[in-house]
């Protein structure tokens, strides 16, 4: 569900609080108005902050996670590479005359 606070160019906004204006000039306001609002900004970063924390670690995870899959596939791609020409001079021979025949099966109708 998406709020106010998500979209996008929100969280540059200045707030009443940020910018210290009132509606009304030369009027004073309460001290606990502003430790509330000061607390709910509070409370709103540290949310924002933990939502980040969370992120960047799923971030890291899956960077790790392609690495590994880069890597084998970087190694599986130097064995394909080695592999024909360190059988070529051990002398095994030529693996390209064999040929992988069918499995037939017979269904009765």
């Amino acid at each position: 569900m998406r709020n106010v606070s998500s979209l996008k160019g929100m969280h540059s906004l200045r707030t009443r609080n940020k910018t210290k204006k009132r509606s009304v000039p030369g009027v004073e306001t309460s001290v606990y108005l502003d430790l509330y609002m000061l607390n709910k900004e509070k409370e709103r970063l540290l949310k924002e902050d933990e939502k980040l924390c969370m992120r960047k670690v799923y971030i890291k995870k899956r960077i790790g996670e392609i690495d590994m899959e880069m890597n084998k596939l970087q190694r599986t791609d130097v064995a394909d590479k080695l592999a024909p020409a360190f059988m070529a001079g051990v002398g095994v021979g030529d693996f390209s005359g064999i040929k992988k025949g069918w499995k037939k099966m017979y269904l009765g109708y």
